[in-house]
């Protein structure tokens, strides 16, 4: 048994994070070994190789002519073939840079860098924190007492841990919206006083277990600024927590690989862990993606356990004590229950969240819908693990427009049917990727790539593999059809505006480390600390066709680094960027990421960037967090920005009785995992 770092510990972590948040958030994953020991080829060796050179003049007018004309053609993958075709188009990066006023939406003096226990604005814009951890949001719920916390009062009280967010209309209620979080993790270290993480107490877990899942919680906005407060005990405001009812839905329902002794029905789940990033469908559900679940289970044997990262001793939380399913020797399928994109309607607080299956199991980053030509949701997800996956799933059902009860209805079994599929990557450019991050001589990191059908309802298109298998042991379905291998692919995000997707690929150290892949195009630096994020096009822009090209949009880094590259934009002209995570768009197309693990000595932040015009690749920094925290579930609405401030205070030794922050609350006070908002004190639109 590997025994977990020491609190204390001064080996260095992955990304930047400090050995308290390895420890508790994905129970130190990057420091045990790549759960995915398959001889599939990495990215970067099966893109190094085959690009012909081309002037950056002809790669110009290559992609200006095609955009122009909106085509490409691919050949059909047949099962896992390579694609025979040209790429789609992406859009020419390249452009003036006279104006020094900032792309539309990013007009505003960016944050410097910096070490503040706060979260640092620019000029001319307000906050204010909108909800903490443990305020409450149901009716009966009592007031956050630091040293009088029960599991009774947390399942009131809004969750530990906000991750993901979405911020949606609310008809019939003038200034008010719906609120939904995330609750990723807990970390008892900073909840409980005199914490034994040997010995915890029923209690502590109990509120643990509470204090993890979902809340949807109604805000209010006030007139003339974009502060928002809480509406306690609304009738819309829910907590789901790690003991709460789930369903589970789609083709792997009810599967021998689901059952347990307490569900011999294999349908019904009992709570959501982990949930990390997520999405907003059309159709104005939420989407919820289990990442790191791995760690909530002890005593995994099996090929399959170690596949998902599953330990084969006892785990950090010790919370296998207090309840046998989380203890897999006991109950060997209880973990794979968890590991899927949960659904959840929150204008309905009947509604009983669902499992989807079709999506497929893995460490779900995030979940975000786009809709093909004829209305079928197609959902980008990415598996956030070294050396893991890219997926997609297509749905054979049409969304239906209109708020009818009909329509609801109809649209809440949209994910439970269509294809799944998994990228393989492939290059077209020419050896000279050196692992230093200089650009190749064609003046772009692309290539192309084709999705690989994984299974369609109850058919498995991996031979040797069931469909239930596709479904519950999806990582393994991805070994077999020899998919690409991928540096941590997190928050996945298509552009409303051109369909073009995003992929933030936070970071992996381990590159080029003996026996390990090296340096690539689409992973050009060795031990990269800093990241990058992919962009990619569809060929024909359809997003349910299986081909598709790509290239890097943004490597991140200190500018001043040789190795960093902004999509062709003048480096001295932008913020630095360390360790990209989430991302999301705001009304004027423009993308804005978080980070998480910044490696560049300075706080984690959110930061603005242009996708096209003569701006492209202009990456400004909005905000910055406090000690500790990283950045998570931006929204951007046009007079508001909202954050989630996630594990302020988390550094290595900290503790209740030795915070490292005090924030948000001052000096004395436990420090609260929070939602921040943030507008213009003058009330006009975020950066124009």
């Amino acid at each position: 048994m590997r025994r977990l770092l020491p609190l204390l510990s001064t080996k260095p972590h992955a990304g930047g994070r400090s050995a308290l948040t390895c420890r508790y958030r994905c129970g130190d994953a990057c420091f045990q070994e790549v759960p995915n020991t398959s001889d599939n080829e990495y990215a970067g060796d099966i893109i190094a190789g085959a690009l012909s050179r081309r002037s950056m003049v002809r790669a110009t007018a290559v992609v200006t002519v095609a955009a122009a004309a909106g085509t490409a053609a691919v050949a059909a993958s047949g099962g896992g073939g390579q694609a025979h075709a040209a790429p789609a188009a992406l859009p020419d990066r390249r452009g003036g840079h006279g104006r020094t006023d900032g792309a539309r939406g990013l007009r505003f003096a960016p944050v410097a860098p910096n070490v503040r226990d706060k979260v640092t604005i620019p000029t001319g814009y307000g906050q204010n924190v909108v909800i903490r951890w443990g305020d409450p949001i149901l009716r009966g719920a009592p007031a956050f007492k630091a040293d009088r916390q029960s599991a009774k009062a947390q399942a009131g009280q809004f969750g530990y841990n906000n991750d993901f967010l979405s911020l949606l209309p609310l008809r019939g209620e003038r200034g008010r919206q719906v609120l939904v979080a995330n609750h990723e993790y807990t970390d008892e270290m900073l909840m409980f006083r005199n914490y034994d993480p040997e010995n915890p107490t029923r209690e502590q877990v109990e509120i643990a277990w509470a204090a993890h899942g979902l809340s949807v919680v109604v805000v209010q906005e006030e007139r003339g600024n974009g502060r928002l407060t809480p509406v306690t005990r609304h009738h819309l405001n829910r907590r789901l927590t790690a003991t709460s009812l789930f369903e589970v839905t789609g083709p792997a329902a009810g599967s021998p690989l689901l059952r347990t002794s307490a569900d011999r029905s294999g349908v019904r789940v009992r709570g959501t862990l982990n949930n990390c990033a997520g999405g907003t469908t059309p159709w104005g559900t939420t989407l919820h993606g289990e990442e790191n679940f791995n760690q909530y289970f002890a005593n995994g044997t099996s090929e399959t356990d170690k596949r998902y990262g599953i330990a084969d001793g006892p785990t950090e939380r010790k919370w296998e004590r207090f309840d046998r399913r989380f203890d897999v020797a006991r109950e060997p399928n209880e973990s794979h229950r968890f590991g899927w994109v949960v659904e959840l309607d929150p204008y309905d607080p009947d509604f009983t969240p669902r499992k989807r299956t079709a999506l497929g199991r893995f460490k779900h980053e995030a979940a975000q819908p786009r809709l093909t030509a004829d209305g079928r949701p197609v959902v980008y997800m990415g598996d956030d693990e070294r050396f893991d996956y890219f997926y997609k799933f297509v749905s054979s059902k049409r969304m239906k427009q209109g708020n009818s009860r009909a329509a609801r209805e109809h649209n809440r079994t949209l994910l439970d049917e269509g294809t799944l599929y998994v990228a393989k990557l492939s290059g077209d450019s020419p050896q000279d990727v050196d692992g230093t991050g200089k650009l190749p001589n064609d003046g772009e990191f692309d290539g192309s790539g084709v999705w690989i059908p994984l299974a369609t309802g109850d058919v498995s298109h991996v031979p040797g593999m069931t469909a239930d298998e596709v479904y519950v042991f999806t990582r393994i379905a991805g070994d077999k059809v020899g998919a690409t291998k991928m540096d941590r692919p997190e928050d996945v995000e298509p552009s409303p505006r051109t369909g073009r997707v995003y992929v933030a690929l936070t970071n992996n150290t381990d590159r080029g480390k003996p026996g390990k892949p090296g340096a690539d195009e689409s992973n050009p630096r060795n031990g990269n600390k800093h990241g990058q994020i992919l962009e990619l096009a569809e060929n024909w822009d359809d997003p349910a066709g299986d081909g598709f090209a790509w290239r890097l949009f943004l490597v991140a880094g200190d500018p001043k680094d040789p190795s960093t590259y902004f999509a062709g934009f003048p480096k001295e002209r932008v913020s630095p960027i360390s360790c990209p995570d989430n991302v999301a768009f705001d009304p004027h197309g423009n993308l804005w990421i978080s980070t998480d693990g910044n490696k560049l000595g300075t706080h984690d932040g959110l930061f603005g960037v242009a996708v096209h015009g003569e701006r492209r690749g202009e990456l400004k920094q909005f905000l910055t967090v406090p000690t500790g925290a990283e950045t998570c579930g931006p929204v951007i609405q046009d007079r508001r920005v909202l954050v989630a401030v996630q594990h302020p205070g988390e550094v290595d030794g900290a503790t209740v009785e030795k915070p490292a922050s005090t924030w948000p609350d001052g000096p004395g006070r436990l420090v609260r995992p929070s939602v921040v908002a943030v507008w213009r004190k003058d009330g006009g639109p975020i950066g124009v």
